[in-house]
Parts: C-alpha cells; sequence; structure tokens
C-alpha cells in the first residue's frame, strides 16, 4: 500500500510545533532541573529545531550565552522568531558543528539523535567543541511504550498495513532507549553517566486536536499519512479513533515518556 522508505520530513516550523514540539517545550524543564547546571554557564543547543529547548535554557538556567546549530532553515527561522535574538543560532549539523574546539561548557540536545545518521560522529563533535568537565546531555522520545501518542497511531497503521511497520520509530530507533543511550555516551569516553525516564501528560482537547497535527507533513508518521490516498487515510482515521480513550468532555488523557541521558567530558 506504502513506501517503506518515506523519509522523514523537518522543514516547516509551524506544523512541527503542532505535532511534537508543543510537548517537547513541557520536557524540557523537567530535563533541565535534573542537568542542575549553575548559571553563567556557556550552552550549546544541537539540532535546536524551532528553539524549545533552547528557550527552557534561557527561561531557567541564567546561562552566559545560547547557541544553537539546526540545519533546517525553516526550523532556524521559527527558532529566531521565538528566541528573538536572545540566542545565536547557526546552521549545521550535530556532525559538523561551526563552533570552535573548548568553546562551551554544557551543550545539549533534545529530539534529536536518533535522527543522526552516525551517532558516534555526532558525539564526538559534540565533545570536540566542549570544554574539559562540561557535561553533554539529551533526551529522546521512547518510541517503544512510552510516546502514547506515536503509539496509538503505529499500532493502527501496523495492523492495515505491515509495510508501515518499516517506518515505526520504536524499531528504528533501538538507540531511544536507556541502554542504548547509556552505551553510545560511555563508548563516546564521557564519565558519570546516567540516564533517567521524563514523562508528562498530554492530553488533546478532541479527536481533532490529536489529528490534525498528523496531516502536517512533518516527522515519520505525517509523512507516511501523506503517500495514503484518501480513502486508506480515512480508514486508518478512524481505526485510531476507535482504539484511543476518550474522557467525558471529548478530551483524550495520554502521556509522553522521553529518556534522558547526561554525562562530563574528560578530556
Amino acid at each position: 500500500m506504502t513506501n517503506p522508505s518515506v523519509p522523514d520530513a523537518w522543514l516547516q516550523g509551524e506544523p512541527y510545533e503542532k505535532y511534537v514540539g508543543r510537548w517537547s517545550r513541557r520536557v524540557a524543564p523537567f530535563f533541565l532541573e535534573w542537568l542542575a547546571e549553575p548559571p553563567g554557564r556557556d550552552w550549546l543547543d544541537v539540532g535546536c529545531g524551532t528553539g524549545a529547548l533552547s528557550g527552557a535554557i534561557l527561561d531557567h538556567c541564567s546561562p552566559a550565552t545560547v547557541s544553537g546549530v539546526e540545519p533546517s532553515d525553516g526550523f532556524r527561522e521559527t527558532a529566531s522568531q521565538r528566541l528573538q535574538g536572545r540566542a545565536t543560532l547557526h546552521p549545521g549539523t550535530a556532525t559538523a558543528i561551526p563552533l570552535p574546539d573548548s568553546s562551551v561548557d554544557v551543550i545539549v540536545s533534545g529530539l534529536v539523535l536518533n535522527f543522526v545518521p552516525d551517532q558516534p560522529s555526532a558525539l564526538r563533535e559534540m565533545a570536540r567543541v566542549c570544554r574539559d568537565d562540561g557535561t553533554m546531555a539529551a533526551y529522546v522520545w521512547d518510541y517503544a511504550e512510552g510516546m502514547q501518542m506515536m503509539r496509538h497511531f503505529w499500532d493502527a497503521a501496523v495492523s492495515l498495513d505491515e509495510a508501515a511497520v518499516a517506518l515505526d520509530e520504536s524499531a528504528r530507533f533501538p538507540v531511544c532507549r536507556p541502554g542504548g543511550l547509556e552505551a553510545l555516551w560511555r563508548d563516546a569516553g564521557l564519565v558519570d553517566v546516567e540516564t533517567r525516564a521524563i514523562e508528562i501528560p498530554t492530553v488533546f482537547a478532541s479527536f481533532d486536536d490529536y489529528w490534525l497535527p498528523f496531516l502536517g507533513g512533518q516527522g515519520s508518521a505525517p509523512s507516511y499519512v501523506a503517500t495514503l490516498a484518501e480513502k486508506a487515510r480515512d480508514v486508518l482515521h478512524e481505526r485510531i479513533r476507535q482504539h484511543l480513550p476518550f474522557a467525558v468532555d471529548g478530551s483524550i488523557p495520554l502521556t509522553a515518556r522521553a529518556w534522558a541521558v547526561r554525562g562530563r567530558v574528560a578530556k
């Protein structure tokens, strides 16, 4: 029914915000509270996207500076509008960071690492720009179990279309588990490595509030929906609706879990 090689599309900021950006903003403060970095640090947000994590750093961490690196022009434009000049944003990727060696104290990345093809190279590049004894940390969604909005989507999609299993993030991203993250950090030579779960409520006001962001074309699931014929899309819409837990007021109370990791750079 579908092309199993549908790529993840990350081009437009506002559709992403409606899809998962709004939930990333909920996770970011808990992640930063866990890091408990002192004020006056120079921060780098790798894959800063629409600015959710960078904004939380500015609001909660009293940084000296905040820089962001993001390959998508559309995402960087949205981040620039939201951050209003409070952070310096650069075009770049996790494996090609346009900053000097040992130039920042804290490097963070939110919901990005699983999309990086060469993760060990990304961590080497992040360590290059991090100062000795600095912090490197990240968080990713628990696609296998804890990110319920996506779990409901893919469970329904796979029940209707066997080809969809190849696109399900739970199968594609083994790093999105505490063991995978910890191994990645330790293999990169980081010390004092720790992981933890961060869980937030994700309450959708209605089925439209849940479903319409999947029509925005940003990410694996919305990209998959864009490949479907109208009839197949309607069938998927109805299959998901039948299995979601609706409250009496029509809202949909779900939760989202992210796995976080942190470690210290020892040069």
